[in-house]
């Protein structure tokens, strides 16, 4: 059994799809062409650790290319054994197949059978999930953003590397056909120079409420959600999703919705580069700290500046507020270029030449997307990539490999360093022994943290 697991596993890593069609996601393969590609016949079997929440979407993404990419959704996992039943019956009824359950990680990545993980955990999970599995030979697809902290997210891209797994981080846009060209669009001189990205969350969010400590419900296994963060008591209004609004388990909103925006912006600006300052202000308005356990601000103003005066520019509103542009962008993006300036909204995008009312170029339609013929309807293209990269044996097919992911994610982590300690920063970036502060040790030691053992991301991984 061993030689003939190890046998299909060399098999798909040894698959070519190097065309030029594949790059870009496949487009232009017909599902008759894609099925005569060396090793698109064999299996991928996957395995999805944390299933609530975003979870759901990864589990129904997985069901629904089942046929077009020939994955089977072999196992689920998450610390909390309550979601198991229904997320079973989920599989179940859309595949007619049942997956294995478990609660620890680690016994997944023990699979010999499992070949990829999709991952999505709380953020303080991501480095050492993702280094643990690529450790035991796992693909990745793991959630936004790609890590907790900066360092950490350095970690991931060598474990990567190391490794040679592909490692693909959920920045959806950037296998949205739309988006794609939109970028494109940018980059090939349509508004001019580009020197400025705005970024967009606007995604007002009431008091969650507050609560006294108690014990874990008994579905919970707490030590291994808490893994790496500082441990704390049990608190209900501190666990699944609200996890989100604290500083040693999540990045607020600007670290939540905001990553995809940050994604979009950096892409279009063609910054493959840290920004060389951060200032970003803001706080908790119109919540009351007595009523709700809120550490994250959820209004928050970050503006970055790369080397060659490049501006990038990002705001977060968790309270009411109007939109801005003719497209009411809420959750988008606004570049401005030397001969005009270009809106994103979703997979919509128009752009504006100088002083016109009226746009120039634009996307095909608010819902026309030219898709991948082989993918279900469903937004499921970022998924089918990360397949599609698993066969080729390549990182340069993934649409957003860690290397990216690790750059974007490093605009809200860092914006939230300079909110923390209330100052404009100057960072180094570059290498990693150059991703630090200028003579700033204070805000060097917010770009890692202190691991709770044995839930320790390794210096050498």
């Amino acid at each position: 059994m061993e030689e003939k697991n190890n046998s299909r596993r060399t098999f798909i890593r040894q698959s070519a799809l190097a065309g030029a069609g594949i790059a870009i996601g496949g487009m232009g393969f017909s599902a008759k062409s894609y099925a005569a590609i060396k090793g698109a016949n064999d299996r991928i079997n996957i395995a999805v650790v944390g299933i609530h929440g975003q979870g759901q979407t990864h589990i129904n993404s997985w069901c629904a290319l089942k046929s077009s990419r020939n994955v089977k959704l072999k196992t689920l996992c998450d610390a909390d054994e309550q979601w198991f039943d229904s997320r079973v019956k989920t599989v179940v009824d859309k595949t007619g197949e049942k997956p294995l359950t478990e609660w620890d990680m680690r016994k997944v990545f023990d699979d010999k059978e499992i070949d990829a993980v999709s991952m999505a955990i709380p953020n303080h999970w991501h480095a050492l999930g993702t280094i643990w599995a690529c450790q035991a030979g796992k693909h990745v697809y793991i959630e936004k953003p790609a890590s907790h902290d900066v360092w950490e997210g350095r970690k991931m891209v060598e474990a990567a590397r190391k490794y040679n797994r592909r490692v693909q981080v959920g920045f959806q846009n950037r296998s949205i056909a739309n988006v794609m060209e939109a970028i494109k669009f940018l980059h090939d001189g349509g508004i001019g120079d580009v020197f400025m990205a705005r970024g967009l969350c606007i995604k007002p969010r009431d008091s969650f409420g507050i609560s006294p400590d108690s014990t874990p419900p008994p579905t919970l296994h707490y030590d291994r959600w808490l893994g790496p963060a500082t441990w704390r008591p049990y608190n209900e209004k501190k666990g699944h999703y609200n996890w989100h609004w604290f500083w040693d388990t999540g990045n607020g909103d600007t670290g939540n919705q905001g990553p995809h925006q940050f994604d979009v912006a950096r892409w279009g600006l063609n910054k493959n580069e840290h920004p060389i300052s951060i200032f970003s202000s803001g706080g908790v308005y119109g919540i009351d700290p007595k009523e709700c356990a809120q550490e994250t601000p959820n209004t928050q103003t970050s503006i970055f500046k790369y080397k060659d005066g490049t501006t990038l520019e990002f705001e977060t509103r968790g309270r009411y507020s109007n939109a801005e542009s003719s497209l009411d962008i809420r959750i988008g993006n606004i570049f401005y270029g030397t001969e005009g300036y270009m809106e994103i909204e979703g997979s919509t995008w128009k752009a504006f030449r100088k002083r016109e009312k009226e746009p120039f170029a634009s996307s095909k339609g608010k819902n026309d997307k030219v898709v991948d013929p082989r993918t279900p309807p469903g937004g499921t293209e970022h998924y089918a990539n990360f397949l599609d990269a698993i066969r080729g044996g390549n990182n340069d097919l993934l649409h957003c490999d860690i290397n990216e992911g690790f750059f974007s994610s490093a605009l809200p982590l860092l914006a939230n360093i300079s909110y923390r300690l209330d100052r404009g920063l100057k960072f180094m970036g570059g290498n990693m022994d150059r991703e630090k502060f200028a003579n700033d040790p204070e805000a060097d030691e917010l770009l890692t943290r202190v691991y709770r053992p044995p839930y320790v991301v390794p210096n050498e991984v």
